[in-house]
């Protein structure tokens, strides 16, 4: 039963404090050739706190991060979560409208820029008036024009006895704003409470069967979710070790994997045909590596993947909001499925009128938890999309799936607009906004094509304005300078007109059925390279 004591314990901090009183001086994560130990993490989020509280920053204020995996991003995190600040991780290839609206939507007091990313900001900030100040990390090629606002260099904000005025922090206050993708409107951003991250943690310590002995390879960016939840809040909490890895990469996969002794590594659908397109090696099965851990992997790949790499596959179906839901663990798995309901988590399947239905039957998926805090708090100031969310008290996911006879769900398809690429949530209402705003443009329809790679491609179909012409390239030419680069279309389809209902609503469904018609441009057909 949870205790006023069970509140105060139960947060991400006080798992580290936790694990460095009990492990100390031993190392909990590898980044390039340095190893940082439980206590290293546990000095230099402190002295993150007493930084940051010296600039004004306490409980409940919203500070962005963008920057790339690095340990200072971990520093920072739980630095925040000693000081019950938020973090508002930002996708650093974002730019433009999207940036400056993440930020006033967040209502960020404070970003912690790294050098690469500062020269996007200096155009935004007079836009932002609750922005009051950035820190920045490493050393900017350029003056940064910071329209009146202060700037700090990271070392000197960090340089300091790591001594802070620690408020009371529980398991139900909120630790991050995760934006999610937008499908009718912009992104959300989902309020997560600190028993969110060690409810996800748990779960997957318990289904992976983690061991202080694990190693867990991290590829994925801080900046999601992802590798926060599932790599690096199950590896604190289960000692065991983390790889953090700047990203992924293909040639350098298997080495680390071997180098490190890594057992562990949580991928997305389109990693695992990357990994298999390598030229088969009579060794490929000669590593310590022992589950992978995700979702996405085509299930006529399971079997191939398992014998190739002398691994375990076991697939969940997640979301930012809900956690993981649903997953297959060693002792219940089956192939082709994301699994049962996981440790306190309750799933049906509904129709259209949120009757649940039986076996065999497709419908929406909808979401309860039994734990407190263990989902999100709102989306943050969107109280309408938080109803809308929780209609008849179920998180309603937008996804379809289906039960079988043994309790195993599969699923099936998005019933939302929402695209999925290369592990990265894709919003189409913000695809067609920044392609609606060129000048020979009349209007046009984000929809996703399957991809080669499991997950989603991005197919923008354009209709123009009466005497204008524009090219496929010049087109992803106005894109590229105003979307991060996963967004950038791969296809484009021009039409006389968008197919609409009697309402005037875009038909979608229609649109990705004819997926890549005839007289559709590819821009990896054509040579077309996009930057990033």
């Amino acid at each position: 039963m949870a205790t006023a004591d069970t509140a105060r314990e139960r947060t991400i901090h006080g798992v580290l404090r936790q694990k460095a009183e009990q492990w100390g001086e031993r190392i909990f994560f590898h980044f390039q050739d340095r190893g940082y130990s439980y206590r290293d993490l546990e000095r230099e989020s402190d002295r993150v706190a007493a930084g940051l509280q010296a600039l004004g920053i306490g409980k409940g204020d919203k500070v962005a991060i963008l920057m790339g995996n690095r340990p200072e991003f971990l520093f920072l995190w739980f630095g925040l979560c000693k000081l019950g600040a938020v973090e508002v991780p930002i996708n650093t290839a974002h730019r433009g409208d999207i940036l400056s609206y993440m930020f006033a939507q967040a209502d960020c007091r404070l970003v912690v820029v790294e050098a690469p990313y500062v020269d996007r900001l200096g155009p935004l900030l007079p836009g932002l008036p609750a922005l009051e100040g950035l820190v920045v990390l490493g050393e900017p090629g350029e003056p940064i024009p910071s329209a009146g606002k202060p700037v700090s260099d990271y070392g000197a904000v960090v340089d300091n006895s790591g001594e802070f005025q620690a408020p009371e922090v529980l398991w139900s206050d909120p630790f991050a704003i995760l934006f999610t993708s937008g499908t009718t409107g912009p992104s959300k951003g989902a309020l997560m409470p600190h028993n969110y991250a060690l409810f996800m943690g748990q779960i997957i310590v318990e289904s992976g069967g983690y061991l202080e002995t694990d190693c867990l390879y991290n590829t994925l960016p801080l900046f999601h979710g992802n590798a926060q939840l599932l790599s690096a809040m199950p590896a604190l909490m289960s000692g065991a070790r983390m790889v953090l890895a700047e990203r992924f990469s293909a040639s350098r996969f298997w080495p680390d994997i071997r180098n490190h002794g890594c057992t562990e590594f949580n991928y997305i659908g389109g990693i695992i045909p990357i990994l298999l397109k390598a030229e088969p090696k009579l060794d490929d099965a000669d590593n310590p590596l022992r589950l992978l851990f995700g979702g996405g992997c085509p299930p006529d790949l399971f079997d191939e993947v398992e014998r190739r790499f002398g691994v375990t596959l076991l697939e969940g179906y997640g979301m930012s909001e809900i956690g993981l839901p649903l997953l297959n663990t060693f002792r219940s798995r089956k192939k082709g499925t994301i699994g049962k309901p996981a440790y306190g988590c309750r799933v049906k399947i509904v129709d259209d009128e949120g009757v649940e239905v039986g076996p065999g039957v497709v419908g929406e998926m909808w979401v309860r938890t039994e734990e407190p805090h263990t989902m999100l708090l709102e989306y943050y100031k969107m109280p309408e999309k938080t109803v809308e969310a929780w209609r008849d008290l179920w998180f309603h996911t937008g996804d379809f799936g289906v039960k079988d006879e043994d309790g195993y769900f599969r699923f099936v398809d998005r019933k939302k607009d929402a695209l999925r690429r290369r592990g990265e949530n894709i919003s189409s209402y913000e695809v067609e906004k920044i392609v609606n705003l060129h000048p020979a443009v009349l209007e046009s329809a984000a929809v996703a094509v399957k991809s080669e790679l499991s997950e989603d491609e991005v197919l923008i179909c354009v209709t123009l304005r009466p005497g204008q012409s524009l090219s496929p390239e010049a087109l992803l030419d106005y894109c590229q300078e105003r979307m991060a680069y996963f967004m950038v279309p791969r296809y484009v389809r021009f039409l006389e007109e968008l197919p609409k209902t009697a309402t005037q609503k875009v038909q979608k469904a229609e649109l990705r059925a004819a997926a890549v018609a005839p007289g559709t441009w590819d821009r990896e057909a054509a040579g077309y390279q996009v930057k990033r």
